[in-house]
């Protein structure tokens, strides 16, 4: 497999950090998403590289296939977890995110209503 390419898109301007993705003659694509720190200086120069470190870790750390970790239980999202309260809480900040378009549309009349002649 070749690197034929890669692309780093900013999440929130890069303010949030950057996905860097890896494109292979094939059409093969890997991710590597890396959120910004405080205390990094991230940018969309230096995410390549970054990005480069993670792959390299994570292509020498060690494998476990026991399901039993506590950390495993942390990594699982909400709705895997089946927890409702964080579901409804990232379902109300992502609704706060398109306000107004959210909202229902009410039906208005400007007109103002005459008297009956009857």
């Amino acid at each position: 497999m070749q690197l034929v390419g890669t692309q780093v898109i900013p999440a929130y301007g890069g303010k949030g950090g950057f996905t860097v993705e890896f494109v292979g003659d094939g059409g093969e694509v890997v991710s590597v998403q890396i959120k910004s720190d405080r205390g990094q200086q991230l940018n969309r120069l230096n995410a390549v590289e970054k990005a480069r470190e993670v792959m390299s870790r994570f292509a020498t750390a060690e494998i476990r296939d026991d399901d039993d970790d506590d950390r495993t239980s942390v990594m699982r999202t909400a709705r895997a977890a089946g927890d409702r309260g964080t579901m409804e809480e990232q379902l109300d900040e992502g609704l706060e995110g398109t306000f107004p378009a959210s909202d229902p549309v009410s039906v208005t009349n400007t007109a103002i209503p005459k008297g009956s002649k009857h």
